[in-house]
């Protein structure tokens, strides 16, 4: 019996280290050296090196001069982030996104852009689709006072197009940039 039980646990003893000390270690080194910003969770820090969020992360902003990012499940934490795990038929589904959708419409804009009142996997996606940002535009350029154009030029400058797929703009950068714009 010590001849079969040798052998497996020293053969556990070595794959316990190689799967689960080696191989992250390597990983970890790997990724700090190649993409550190991202190895480290592309943190967003303010003048005084405070940590105000993540490029990675959906953030709540309140109020009408802001981007506003899909509605989260989970209200934007990250630690219960999920889907709200309703199905399409589920009453009161349907019952938000009538409330999302009345809440955002605006005369004369037509229909709200889905991506505004649909929660996305995670709850926390950062993204949202370019017509869905320019739906904001008015909204924001009347709170803030600010020409329409001007909120436009900065969407178009804040745009990701990716290779595949259609292009997108991370809403925490866009209100970070709007943030920085002179008031």
């Amino acid at each position: 019996m010590l001849t079969q039980l040798r052998p497996a646990l020293s053969l556990l003893a070595l794959m316990t280290l190689i799967t689960g000390v080696a191989y992250p270690l390597t990983v970890t080194a790997i990724a700090q050296l190649a993409f550190p910003e991202q190895a480290n969770g592309s943190l967003v820090r303010d003048a005084d090196g405070e940590v105000r969020g993540s490029l990675l992360l959906a953030q709540k902003l309140e109020g009408p001069q802001w981007f506003q990012p899909r509605p989260s499940a989970a209200d934007f934490a990250t630690v219960s982030s999920g889907a709200s795990n309703l199905a399409p038929s589920n009453p009161a589904l349907a019952e938000r996104i009538a409330k999302d959708a009345a809440n955002l419409a605006s005369a004369g804009q037509g229909p709200v852009p889905m991506a505004l009142v649909t929660t996305s996997g995670s709850g926390l996606d950062p993204h949202l689709p370019l017509a869905a940002a320019r739906y904001q535009i008015p909204r924001i350029a009347e709170a803030r006072g600010i020409p329409a154009a001007t909120l436009e030029r900065l969407v178009e400058q804040q745009a990701e197009r990716p290779l595949v797929g259609p292009a997108v703009v991370n809403v925490f950068a866009l209100n970070l940039q709007l943030h920085r714009m002179p008031e």
